[in-house]
């Protein structure tokens, strides 16, 4: 047994679920701020570019919930795109794993699930002292699928190494991220780790991880992944072949619950974070009488347990009962491949959302390159919103065992 095997067994062993993701501090950009910008981004409106809460309520809408302390946060239909309330939504500020959806929506399409690979240990350096691992070993060979669960559910920086070298390297990942990034007009995002580890000058936003949770949930492998609570990984191997499994869970407890915290009816994924630098981020989506939310959280400065997890829940349930009743404050862009050329915005700009080219086409899988927002697991019917073509799906798996 190598010192790295050595070193995952032991790391594992005492990694409990609910710290994974934690990881040493390391100066980011914005993340020491107590304040955001006077002055943000207005990609998706300029109401978005505002700091502070930004809510346009109507007749019989509901107030929002106390107990928000969320440094940055957003609330989006996710079907229409339309942002129903936000605070400091552009606010750049380490993402920590949550910057995963990123790296899955950016690789996803590069490698065939059953395809298999053997680990070698050049493909495990780079891995960051403290990081939540799944405990991928060297010389042992998986499939595509088993790392992409890795990644998912135990958000293994290991497994994003991995699949990072089957990619060509740490670097080459980067970069494309960064440029997936840029085509989805994440303009707030900054790539610097493919799997959201702690280094200087790494952020994102909550609007930009909102972005990235909303093309990976076209990719029918990322719903499938992000909605996997359990699952099965190699132990034992011989001649390449599994003779013995560990199982692994999901620590994005709206599926599993803990302490005084319970499942959140509708969960559906997508993704968990948290480091010492970044503090708890979450971007979750869930869906209630046909109707489809994205929200993201980060760094909630409340000291109560699951702090990210609980604001997101009462930001799902007050966007389901404000349906109707409010008046969007932004909306959420469209790719710049798939926007009219005199529609694109920019951070500065005052063009104001982009619109939707007529003729696109759909497109449910492959990463982000289509229109198609296919926003769920099994079932659907095709509706046609604002000039652009979504899949809307009516059923989502709340407990989905791989």
């Amino acid at each position: 047994m190598t010192s790295y095997v050595k070193k995952s067994a032991l790391l594992l062993a005492a990694c409990s679920l609910s710290l994974v993701g934690i990881t040493p501090a390391v100066a980011a950009d914005g993340a020491g701020d107590d304040k955001p910008p006077a002055k943000m981004s207005n990609i998706g409106g300029d109401q978005l570019a505002k700091p502070g809460t930004q809510v346009n309520l109507g007749a019989g809408a509901p107030v929002l919930p106390e107990k928000l302390t969320g440094k940055s946060w957003i609330v989006t239909d996710a079907e229409s795109g339309d942002v129903l309330a936000s605070h400091n939504a552009h606010w750049e500020l380490p993402p920590a794993s949550t910057l995963k959806m990123l790296f899955a929506d950016t690789l996803l399409h590069k490698f065939l699930k059953t395809q298999k690979h053997k680990v070698e240990l050049s493909d495990l350096q780079g891995v960051g002292q403290g990081s939540s691992i799944a405990g991928i070993k060297e010389n042992y060979t998986y499939t595509v699928r088993d790392l992409w669960l890795g990644v998912f559910l135990r958000s293994g920086n290991d497994a994003v190494h991995v699949l990072s070298a089957m990619n060509g390297g740490v670097p080459q990942t980067v970069q494309d991220m960064q440029a997936h990034a840029d085509e989805l007009q994440a303009e707030d995002t900054h790539v610097v780790t493919p799997d959201g580890y702690d280094e200087k000058g790494q952020h994102s936003s909550a609007y930009d991880l909102t972005l990235f949770a909303r093309a990976g949930l076209q990719n029918d492998d990322f719903r499938e992944y992000c909605s996997t609570v359990t699952a099965k990984l190699p132990k034992k191997q011989k001649k390449g072949k599994t003779t013995e499994t560990f199982e692994i869970q999901n620590t994005n407890r709206l599926f599993t619950g803990e302490g005084d915290l319970s499942p959140y009816k509708g969960i559906a994924g997508v993704k968990n974070g948290n480091t010492t630098n970044a503090g708890a981020t979450f971007t979750g989506v869930a869906e209630r009488d046909g109707k489809v939310l994205l929200v993201t959280v980060m760094n909630p400065e409340a000291k109560e347990s699951h702090a990210v997890y609980k604001e997101t829940a009462r930001l799902l349930d007050w966007g389901f009962a404000a349906d109707g009743k409010v008046t969007p404050v932004g909306h959420l862009v469209l790719p710049k491949s798939q926007t009219a050329p005199s529609a694109t915005t920019s951070p500065k700009g005052d063009a104001g959302p982009a619109k939707p080219a007529a003729h696109a086409a759909v497109s449910t899988s492959g990463g982000s390159s289509g229109m198609g927002i296919a926003l769920a697991i099994i079932g659907g019917v095709l509706v046609v919103l604002a000039g652009a073509v979504f899949v809307v799906r009516k059923k989502w798996p709340v407990q989905k065992r791989s």
